[in-house]
């Protein structure tokens, strides 16, 4: 992020850097260094230091990984949502930092996107757990996995739904053309429907397609079915965002947020009738549904980025303003390989963790292993040869 920063974003560091850099660093200082030495005692330490240290290397980075957050959507919510600067030869000076850093959106945005955290986690675990118990392995840690993953998931998953509602709401309040491009809501001098699907298409400013409930979303956004909110054609086309990106990202996210909830419920009353472990039809699909939270949360994140456009700090700064002056070519080959090195680690990652949830749980050693070396990486180097000589073997 630094490093595009400086060689494809200069316009946004020299007009907001004064803000956005601080913001940063306290990141850097308060969370990343934190959680990234404290989370390899986490992963490899398991089996060589005590387990009171183990177990606290993990309360840590939770800790460390919330406050890494609230950073990280600080400024972002600022960029959002704006406040507490002033604007002096067309650069930001900040006023106070307090309103800085509890901007008009930061709230529901930390929030939301913690709680968004914690439930893809619940059902990672949910499916994992799954996936023993169907295949009869490891059948009291999956026992436990599907507990903690339903029990997180029954509760978190409806209290998101409360959560994005208010988060709509200041929206709304702050920016009405994202909220236009969601709902693809063109007229604002009349009610809006709540549209569950259509093909928006911007250069006719209409819905082909559409399949709506009348007057829901100005229910929804007023609580008044006959309230009205700005509609697209209140905004001059250069400053409206990409419609159908934002329109349909939403809505893939609701749809997985609404999946969540059905999954927490129907699980929380299979626990309760005692039949949790043994539902098949239940355990079965749940087993295959651990990638749902990544996919809402990048679509959730793509409708907060895209939906922002055409600014890069709303009302303060535009996206051409803040470019690199280079050719469009080199902007696009070193995102190109940013993209691929992320992509190679990410599977690599995939693959890892994969090999080792396939191994199970394995019981904690008694007193150091006089077998490896007194090295940091000895557990990580031993953890990967078995996860090969299982993969080969299998």
């Amino acid at each position: 992020m630094s490093f595009q920063f400086g060689t494809n974003w200069p316009g946004f560091m020299q007009r907001v850097g004064n803000i956005a850099g601080p913001l940063l660093g306290y990141e850097v200082l308060t969370a990343f260094f934190l959680e990234a030495t404290f989370l390899g005692v986490m992963l490899f330490g398991g089996e060589r230091v005590p387990k009171w240290l183990h177990a606290t290397s993990a309360v840590i980075v939770a800790f460390g990984t919330a406050m890494s957050a609230f950073w990280i959507l600080s400024a972002n919510s600022w960029m959002q949502t704006p406040s507490g600067f002033e604007m002096r030869d067309g650069i930001a000076y900040p006023v106070t930092w307090f309103q800085i850093v509890f901007n008009p959106s930061f709230p529901y945005r930390f929030v939301h996107m913690l709680v968004a955290a914690y439930l893809t986690t619940s059902l990672v675990v949910l499916a994992v757990g799954a996936r023993y118990l169907v295949a009869g392995r490891f059948v009291e840690e999956g026992r436990t996995m599907a507990r903690m993953g339903v029990g997180m998931l029954a509760v978190l998953a409806p209290l998101q739904l409360v959560i994005g509602d208010f988060h709509g709401l200041n929206t709304a309040q702050h920016q009405p053309a994202k909220l236009a491009a969601i709902e693809a809501h063109w007229h604002g001098d009349k009610p809006a429907d709540l549209v569950l699907f259509a093909w928006p298409d911007a250069k006719a400013e209409r819905n082909h397609f559409e399949i709506a409930i009348p007057k829901g979303a100005s229910l929804i956004i007023t609580h008044d079915p006959d309230g009205l909110f700005p509609g697209l054609k209140d905004f001059a086309p250069g400053d409206r965002p990409p419609v159908w990106p934002v329109f349909f990202s939403f809505r893939i996210m609701v749809a997985i947020g609404l999946l969540m909830i059905t999954i927490g419920l129907v699980g929380a009353w299979l626990w309760w009738r005692g039949r949790l472990f043994h539902a098949q039809w239940f355990l079965r699909p749940v087993g295959h549904a651990w990638s749902l939270g990544f996919i809402a949360i990048l679509t959730g994140w793509m409708v907060t980025e895209i939906g922002r456009q055409p600014w890069l700090v709303h009302g303060v700064l535009r996206t051409a303003q803040a470019t690199s002056p280079v050719l469009t070519s080199t902007v696009a080959i070193s995102l190109a390989l940013f993209v691929l090195v992320y992509c190679v680690v990410f599977g690599v990652g995939v693959l890892y963790i994969r090999r080792l949830l396939q191994k199970g749980p394995t019981p904690t050693a008694h007193g150091p292993d006089q077998s490896l070396p007194s090295r940091p990486l000895s557990a990580a180097q031993r953890a990967t040869r078995e996860a090969l000589a299982q993969g080969q073997s299998s």
